[in-house]
This record gives C-alpha cells, structure tokens and sequence, in this order.
C-alpha cells in the first residue's frame, strides 16, 4: 500500500546576514563567511518501512523529528531530496485543515471551493452539503467570511469536508484535537469508522493515550531517523521512558 525507500529530505535554512554591513565584513572574515553546509537541514534521514492496507500506523517523536515532513511526502506534497516513495491508492490528507480556504468567502463558499481542491466534483458536493453542515455544527455560520471564524471553527469545517468520503489511505496531523470536546469525540468515530471500514492509516499525535487506542503499529522518529518500530505499547513506552530520562 505505501512502501519508503530511504527517504531523506533536505531543507535549507535560508540563514543570511542580518545587514550590508554584515555582508561587507562577512566577505573579508573567514570566521564570519557561512558555508553552504551550514544551510542545510535534515529533516528526513533514510527512512524506510512498509505499510500494508488496513494498518494503522501511529508516528510518534519530538517537535522537530521529522513526522509532519514525512506525511507531508508521502502525500506527494513534498518530494523527498533522496529515496523513493510508493503509494497505492487515494490518499486524503489532513496536514494542515483549512489550508485551502479563502479567508473572503463564507463558509457555504469555501465548501465547494475545498471540495473541488480535494477532488470533489460540484455535484458530489451538492449532494453532500447537508451532510458537512451538520457534521461540522456550524449550520448558522455557513454565510459567515472565514475570516471571522475561530482557528477551531475553521478546522471543523475543513475536517467536516476532508471526511466526506472514505478514502483509500489517511493522512492525519494532530487534527483529533480540532473544536470542543464534543468535536474531538465525534472526529475520533469518524476516524474509527474509516478504519473499521477498511482505510489505511498513518497517524500523528502527541498524544500516547490515541495512538495506544487506534493504531495497530509505532514508528519512533527523532531528528529525522527511525528509532524503534514495533508493537503501540512497546515504543510509546521506551518513548515515555526516554523523554522523562
């Protein structure tokens, strides 16, 4: 189903002199002079593993490790600096909820306009409208500008959207913590229909208790290298250990 070949990614930092007078002296100072080595950031460092359909694969790690960039290539939103990557099937990603929206138009608006980013056509839509609007509660805002909607709105909406559908594989980032608690537990049903029904998942959270209740495999990722691959309880636990050490 998705299968990583020594995926590595590489980013670079962008880091400049602060001011001409720094570029002029910089030009003349050795130890002033930085290397082009010195830009680049490994977020990614040959990564590889398998995911078989109906998994459901937790990703765990610091801030920093590499887990939004991974999700981010296997989604082909990024393509890696080195390795391979295949997938099998329709991928729907939520990275990055809302990102597709319009700030200026309404919520009614911005429905079609992130159905047609994720591949809905107008009529499929239409016919689903109803449906969004319920899910995402927000059944007397929907001629509201986006503007004007809380970050929490905002990605009720956006997950309300990117649900619609059973995809073949899921993409998830920390979006289960999304709206009220009411929301979260609705978001994790959905979720947990998705996966009954046969989707393959790759999950991020920072939160252990989720990713020992919903996925049936752990990657530990730390500086952009694999640490453990196993069992949930297995590597949440030599993660805690290693976090509180």
């Amino acid at each position: 189903m998705i299968k990583l070949e020594n995926i590595s990614m590489k980013f670079n930092l962008g880091i400049e002199a602060t001011s001409f007078k720094e570029t002029f002296i910089a030009l003349f100072n050795k130890k002033k002079r930085i290397k082009k080595n010195d830009n680049e950031f490994w977020a990614l460092k040959n990564v590889s593993f398998e995911v078989q359909q109906g998994e459901v694969i937790g990703l765990i790690g610091s801030n920093g490790a590499g887990k939004s960039t991974l999700l981010k290539v296997v989604s082909g939103v990024m393509k890696p600096t080195k390795g391979k990557v295949t997938v099998n099937g329709i991928i729907s990603p939520m990275i990055e909820l809302g990102a597709g929206f319009d700030a200026e138009l309404t919520a009614r608006e911005n429905v079609y306009l992130n159905g047609a980013i994720l591949g809905y056509s107008k009529k499929f839509i239409e016919e689903k409208y109803q449906e969004i609007v319920e899910f995402s509660e927000l059944k007397d805002f929907m001629e509201v500008p986006v503007k004007n909607f809380s970050s929490g709105m905002t990605a009720k909406l956006a997950f309300s959207i990117a649900t619609i559908v059973n995809p073949e594989i899921l993409i998830v980032d920390e979006i289960l913590s999304v709206g009220d608690i009411k929301f979260q537990e609705k978001s994790k049903k959905k979720m947990m229909d998705m996966i009954k029904g046969g989707t393959t998942v790759l999950y991020v959270s920072h939160t252990l208790d989720s990713i020992r209740e919903l996925c049936t495999k752990v990657i530990w990722l730390e500086h952009g290298e694999i640490q453990m691959i196993g069992k949930p309880n297995e590597v949440c636990d030599a993660y805690y250990k290693k976090q509180l050490g």
